[in-house]
C-alpha cells in the first residue's frame, strides 16, 4: 500500500527538520523549535517537483526574513541517499525539491508490485460504514434519477473500500405504507377489469397507470384465477401486494445486476412494522422527552430538537425564527405511524442495532429539507446523527439526443426507465457518464455516448488501456516481456512526457483517499482521464519499439504500469478495461 507522493513530503520534512539543526549550529539561524509548514506540489513544474514553504511558518518564531531562512536551510540539506537530485530557495523563501531516478523508479515499482491492489490505504480501517442507495420505489419500474443514484452509490461504495473501511451495500425497500396500498389498489383495479370488462370498474384516479400493473393483473389472474373478486378487500390486497412485490424486487434486482451493482442486503421497511421497532423508536422518542400529542396524533419537537442544536453552535433566535420549523407527526390519529417514523427507526436500526460507525445515504437534491430532520431525530436519540448520517445530493439528470430533451422511451414511448436506457447505451458509457459531477445537473448526451472517438470521455480512457494492451502484444511478439522493475535504468527515463506520466501514476494513492474524504467517487473519472491523456502524449512523443535496450525495457515498464492504473480506475467505476477496441 504505497503512497510516493506522501512518502516524498515526509522526507523533504525529515530532511528540513535535519538542515534546520545544522543551520542553527553553524549560527546562520536561531535556535528554535523544529518548523513546520506545508509541502504542496506547485502547478508549474518549473517551480520543482515540490515545494516547502517552511521558511515562510517559521519567519516570526527566528525573527528572519524568510528568504535567509530558506536559503540558510538549502545551503545545509544533505540529499545524498534521497528521494531528491537539487534544492533550491525561491522567491520570498520557498524551497523547491527536484525528483531524481530513484523516485520515479520506486513509483513504478510499487504499481507493478501491487498490481490490482495499487491505491488501496488503511485510512478508513476499522470503520464500518453503510451505504444506501437507489432504494426505488418498489411499486413500478426503475427510472433515470435511480440509474444516477445507483452508480454514484456503488462507486462510492468501492472507493470508501479501498480506503479501508468495511462497507456495506444496501437497497432499502419500501414495503410498507401508503404506497403498497395504493399498488394493491391498482393491481386489483385492473384484475377487476380483466374480468367483468374495462367500463364496468373504474380505475382510482391517483393509481399506477403503467402498463406494468396491467401485466402483473393479468399474471396475477392467471396464477390465482377470477375466484379472488369475491374475497374480502383486505384479503385481496394483502395477496396482490406480495404477488407484485413477489415480481417487481427481482426485475429490480434483475436490472441493477445488468448495471454492474449488486448488494450485500435488501432490507425490508416491513420488518421494522412488523418488529414492532417502529413502536419501539417513537417510544424512546416520548422517554426522553421529545413528543407531545396533539389532536389525538403524535408530534415529534422537531423544531425544538434543530432549535436547540443551533443555539449551541452560537445561532441568533432571530435567525433561527427565519427557518420557521415545523414539527412532525411520527403516528397519526387512525394509530398508523408515518413514513417518518419509519426512516427514523430504519436509521436507528442501521447504528445502534447493527452498529455501522456511519450511514450514508444517496438521495436527489429535491429530499434536501428531510435531511436536517433526520438528523435532528437521530441526535435526540443520541445517535450523533449530525455527524454518523451523512446525506449526498445528487442533482437531476436531462437526457439530450442531437440537443433535444428526451423523455420518452423510442421503444415503449413512456418515460424512460433504467431498462431503456441500458438498451439504448451501453453500461461502460452510463455509469462513466452518472458518476460525473453528482452536484450539478447533469446532461446525458445520448449520442455522445455512444461515439467511438476522442469526445467520448469513457471511450478515451478505454482506448488508452486498449493502446497499451496493443503494444505489449506487438512488443512480446518480438522476443520484448514487461521486465520487473529491478531489471531497468529509472535513469532512461528522461523526458518530461515520461516523468509527468509516472507523477500522474503516482497521484493515484492521493486521489482515492480525496475521493473517500470528499464522499465524490467522480475525482476518479477526472484522474483517469488525465492519465489517459498524459499517456497518449507519452505515447505520441517517445518511442519504445526500436529504442536503445535500457530505454525500451524502461518505457515498456512504463506503459505496462499506466494500464495497471488504467484498469484499477474503470474497475473503481465499474468500467470494462478492453484489451482490443
Amino acid at each position: 500500500m504505497s503512497n510516493l507522493v506522501q512518502d516524498a513530503k515526509a522526507q523533504i520534512n525529515a530532511l528540513l527538520a535535519a538542515a534546520q539543526l545544522k543551520a542553527a549550529a553553524e549560527g546562520l539561524i536561531p535556535e528554535a523549535a523544529p518548523l513546520s509548514g506545508v509541502v504542496e506540489i506547485p502547478k508549474d513544474s518549473a517551480n520543482g517537483d515540490f515545494a516547502a514553504n517552511h521558511a515562510m511558518t517559521g519567519a516570526r518564531a527566528l525573527r528572519m526574513a524568510p528568504r535567509k531562512i530558506a536559503d540558510a536551510l538549502v545551503v545545509n540539506l544533505s540529499l545524498e541517499g534521497s528521494y531528491f537530485v537539487s534544492a533550491e530557495a525561491a522567491g520570498p523563501g520557498f524551497i523547491n525539491f527536484r525528483l531524481g531516478p530513484a523516485w520515479y523508479g520506486a513509483v513504478l515499482a510499487a504499481v507493478s508490485g501491487e498490481g490490482a491492489s495499487y491505491g488501496r490505504s488503511e485510512a478508513y480501517k476499522g470503520r464500518r460504514i453503510m451505504v444506501e442507495f437507489v432504494s426505488a420505489n418498489p411499486t413500478g419500474p426503475m427510472h433515470m434519477g435511480n440509474a444516477r443514484g445507483g452508480v454514484l452509490g456503488d462507486t462510492l461504495a468501492e472507493v470508501l473500500s479501498r480506503a479501508g473501511a468495511e462497507v456495506s451495500r444496501e437497497f432499502y425497500v419500501n414495503d410498507a405504507g401508503n404506497q403498497i396500498e395504493k399498488f394493491a389498489t391498482s393491481i386489483d383495479a385492473r384484475y377487476a377489469q380483466l374480468i367483468l370488462g374495462e367500463d364496468a370498474v373504474e380505475f382510482p384516479e391517483d393509481g399506477y397507470h403503467g402498463d406494468d400493473i396491467r401485466d402483473l393483473a393479468a399474471a396475477f389472474r392467471a396464477e390465482y384465477g377470477d375466484g379472488y373478486l369475491e374475497k374480502p378487500v383486505a384479503e385481496r390486497h394483502e395477496v396482490m401486494a406480495r404477488f407484485g412485490l413477489a415480481n417487481n424486487l427481482p426485475k429490480m434486482k434483475a436490472d441493477l445486476e445488468r448495471y454492474g451493482i449488486s448488494y450485500d442486503s435488501w432490507f425490508m421497511e416491513s420488518s421494522l412494522h412488523e418488529s414492532g421497532y417502529v413502536a419501539d423508536t417513537a417510544a424512546e422518542l416520548t422517554r426522553l422527552g421529545y413528543t407531545y400529542e396533539k389532536d389525538g396524533a403524535l408530534w415529534l419537537a422537531t423544531s425544538r430538537i434543530i432549535a436547540e442544536k443551533l443555539r449551541a453552535a452560537g445561532k441568533s433566535e432571530k435567525d433561527i425564527e427565519k427557518l420557521d420549523l415545523k414539527d412532525d407527526v411520527l403516528r397519526r390519529a387512525n394509530g398508523f405511524y408515518t413514513y417518518f417514523a419509519a426512516d427514523i427507526a430504519y436509521h436507528r436500526n442501521k447504528l445502534a442495532v447493527r452498529g455501522f460507525d456511519t450511514a450514508i445515504n444517496i438521495w436527489g437534491a429535491d429530499h434536501h429539507g428531510h435531511v436536517a430532520r433526520l438528523k435532528a431525530a437521530l441526535d435526540a436519540l443520541g445517535l450523533d446523527g449530525e455527524h454518523r448520517l451523512v446525506i449526498v445530493l445528487m442533482q437531476l439528470v436531462k437526457l439530450l439526443r442531437d440537443g433535444e430533451v428526451v423523455r420518452m422511451s423510442k421503444r415503449t414511448g413512456k418515460a424512460i426507465s433504467l431498462t431503456d436506457l441500458l438498451d439504448e447505451v451501453p453500461r461502460d458509457a452510463a455509469r462513466w457518464f452518472f458518476n460525473s459531477r453528482p452536484d450539478t445537473q447533469m446532461d446525458f448526451d445520448l449520442g455522445l455516448a455512444v461515439r467511438e472517438d476522442s469526445e467520448n470521455p469513457v471511450y478515451y480512457v478505454q482506448y488508452a488501456h486498449a493502446r497499451i494492451c496493443s503494444v505489449i502484444r506487438n512488443l512480446a511478439e518480438a522476443g520484448h516481456a514487461v521486465p520487473a522493475p529491478e531489471e531497468i535504468e529509472p535513469a532512461a527515463l528522461e523526458s518530461g512526457h515520461e516523468r509527468e506520466l509516472i507523477k500522474q501514476l503516482a497521484g493515484l494513492p492521493d486521489e482515492l483517499l480525496h475521493s473517500a474524504e470528499a464522499l465524490d467517487p467522480s475525482r476518479i473519472n477526472r484522474y483517469a482521464m488525465e492519465l489517459a491523456a498524459r499517456f497518449h502524449r507519452f505515447y505520441n512523443a517517445c518511442r519504445i519499439k526500436g529504442e536503445a535496450e535500457p530505454v525500451l525495457k524502461a518505457r515498456l515498464l512504463l506503459a505496462d504500469c499506466t494500464r495497471g492504473a488504467l484498469e484499477v480506475c474503470l474497475g473503481i467505476l465499474g468500467v470494462s478495461a478492453p484489451e482490443h477496441m
